[in-house]
């Protein structure tokens, strides 16, 4: 055993003894499984070690979403290795110190949100003690130690496919400027009630609730072209490239959920319009004014902004107004040809106030004939 220049109990080759380090040994162990290695530098020393100054680390380290851990002695040569690449990037040019710092902190916030639900929901369910007797704890190690290798290896496929999936939209803009702010279509589906609900529901059942809506709220987001934003409990943000896309998850959202007795009833706003897109998240007046019409929608209907309308009209998936379609469809049927189809519906609403807006007019959105397949 030696002593480092911190004080702390060390082992031969200059990590931490679990038996020393006070910690909880299971934990210290699960640590070491995940992390590869054993505590073996304090931040100063990592941070010498990747050649970076100690205001860099930090900045690194907290933006990955880690709190502060003094000079203690419990980082891996993991922790350094990633040091040494995030400011490789920088002296090579191929990345900004404030771009940098972006990466830690939108790969630490996506991952742990990841982490938390592995671990809350995946694991609790395989880790129900086999024999009685046995602790959840006893358990637990040899389970990581088998899904660790497996989870890995799948999220580096899923981060590869999203990466494929993202470059491919950035390379069909023809504008630079549009790579970062962008014309997209912004939706919000909102549980109606949620808030009573959570006073009357017991916890597991509002936990399966909002599960399944996030689940199949995502799913059919993503099965007809569109991308999740986000999920916050009761309502989800998604966007999509063109109006007529979003405007059919819009109403499949209704459909689906309104044909399910178990889930409260739905609304959706949606407004079309310049997006800028920030750590995969989206902001502007646009995404505002999609939240408001939400809010204002009524249930299991959906209302989209002036824009939106007419960002249908102009791709005819929609009509101007239904007497429009029928003069349309009489001189169709006059000259003997097939009238036009029109995949949605708009129906002008009352015009009234929004908040830190001003006056907008929604327009209702309807579906005219089947959904398309």
């Amino acid at each position: 055993m030696t002593v480092d220049d911190t004080g702390s109990g060390t082992d031969g080759d200059g990590e931490v003894d679990p038996a020393e380090s006070g910690d909880d040994p299971l934990a210290l162990r699960l640590e070491q499984l995940i992390l590869g290695a054993g505590r073996r530098y304090t931040p100063f020393q990592a941070a010498r070690s990747a050649g970076v100054s100690m205001e860099l680390a930090s900045r690194f380290w907290r933006a990955m979403g880690f709190a502060d851990i003094g000079q203690a002695k419990a980082l891996t040569e993991a922790d350094v290795l990633a040091l040494r690449r995030l400011a490789g990037l920088v002296e090579a040019g191929l990345l900004s110190e404030a771009m940098a710092v972006q990466v830690a902190r939108s790969t630490g916030q996506t991952t742990a949100r990841l982490a938390e639900w592995q671990m809350d929901s995946f694991l609790e369910g395989l880790t129900e003690p086999p024999e009685p007797g046995m602790t959840r704890t006893e358990v637990t190690y040899p389970i990581v130690e088998l899904l660790l290798p497996e989870l890995e290896e799948f999220l580096v496929y899923v981060w590869r496919r999203q990466l494929a999936a993202s470059a491919g939209r950035v390379v069909q803009v023809t504008d630079d400027e549009e790579m970062v702010d962008r014309r997209l279509a912004v939706g919000f589906a909102d549980l109606v009630g949620f808030t009573r609900l959570t006073r009357r529901m017991e916890e597991e059942e509002l936990g399966e609730l909002v599960e399944a809506f996030e689940t199949t709220a995502a799913d059919l987001i993503a099965a007809r072209g569109g991308r999740l934003v986000k999920t916050l409990g009761d309502e989800v943000l998604y966007a999509a490239d063109d109006a007529g896309t979003a405007a059919e998850i819009a109403l499949r959202l209704i459909e689906t959920m309104s044909g399910d007795e178990t889930m409260p009833e739905l609304r959706v706003g949606m407004a079309f319009g310049t997006v800028t897109t920030r750590m995969g998240d989206v902001f502007g007046t646009t995404v505002n004014l999609a939240s408001r019409l939400t809010s204002i929608a009524p249930r299991d209907a959906v209302l989209v902004d002036t824009a939106f309308a007419e960002e249908l009209i102009r791709t005819r998936d929609a009509p101007s107004s239904e007497a429009e379609a029928a003069e349309e469809a009489a001189a169709a049927e006059k000259a003997g040809e097939d009238p036009p189809v029109y995949r949605f519906g708009l129906q002008p609403m009352w015009q009234r106030p929004v908040r830190g807006l001003g006056v907008v007019e929604p327009w209702l959105l309807t579906r005219r004939g089947e959904p398309s397949s």
